[in-house]
């Protein structure tokens, strides 16, 4: 989705992020991510940001294995921050909002704030190939990725959309299937930390593969 900001590179973004922590929640560079804000504390970190003008939200992982405090959870020292690209007020109080992906970011500190949401100190640097489109996409094993997706749909009874797959550039039908990928947060939080495209894609089909490989070891949802 095209943005009315452009952002060129680390230096384009603000050292300091709102980030909100969702278990599951895969935000990559361009995706588009569907949010449905209720929570006084993050309606409260929409209306902030949303006076920014990079009205920006850093999507973050908590890190389960580091404890389980709902309120105040362990993170994943890396996310991905979007740009809010569309929002509607519900009438009954809610945001519902969609973020545009930017980049991932690397927590360098959790700040000390007033606020009731949390915000970090990261930094983008790490990443600086995520402000390139479509970079390395030469690299990806498109027919595994189509062959591993084709497995899987069969194997759930699902059905898609195979003329907007087979149109969709490489990072696109990538980044597109590991957001909806139905995986716990490890495996979501690998396919965020992927070194490249080519490794996301690599490890999306060897995780796909792995889960079709359970099932048909279970005879719930063989392949055949």
């Amino acid at each position: 989705m095209p943005m009315n900001a452009v952002y060129r590179g680390p230096a384009d973004l603000p050292q300091v992020i709102p980030v909100f922590p969702l278990a599951g929640a895969l935000l990559l560079p361009r995706g588009q991510m569907p949010l449905n804000i209720f929570e006084p504390r993050y309606l409260a970190m929409i209306d902030d940001a949303l006076t920014d003008r990079h009205r920006l939200i850093g999507m973050i992982q908590p890190d389960q294995t580091q404890g389980h405090d709902n309120d105040h959870p362990t993170l994943f020292r890396v996310g991905c921050v979007g740009r809010i690209t569309q929002l509607a007020e519900s009438g009954d109080g809610r945001y519902v909002l969609q973020l545009t992906g930017i980049a991932r970011f690397r927590v360098e500190e959790e700040l000390s704030v007033s606020t009731p949401y949390r915000q970090c100190r990261v930094t983008f640097s790490p990443y600086a190939i995520d402000f390139k489109a479509r970079h390395g996409e030469e690299g990806v094993d498109r027919k595994a990725v189509v062959d591993v997706l084709t497995a899987f749909l069969k194997a759930k009874k699902l059905k898609a959309d195979w003329d907007g797959i087979n149109n969709a550039p490489n990072e696109a039908l990538v980044n597109a299937l590991a957001m909806m990928s139905p995986y716990g947060v490890a495996e979501k939080q690998a396919l965020l930390e992927a070194l490249d495209l080519k490794t996301r894609a690599e490890i999306l089909v060897a995780i796909t593969e792995m889960e079709l490989a359970k099932s048909d070891d279970s005879g719930e949802t063989p392949l055949q």
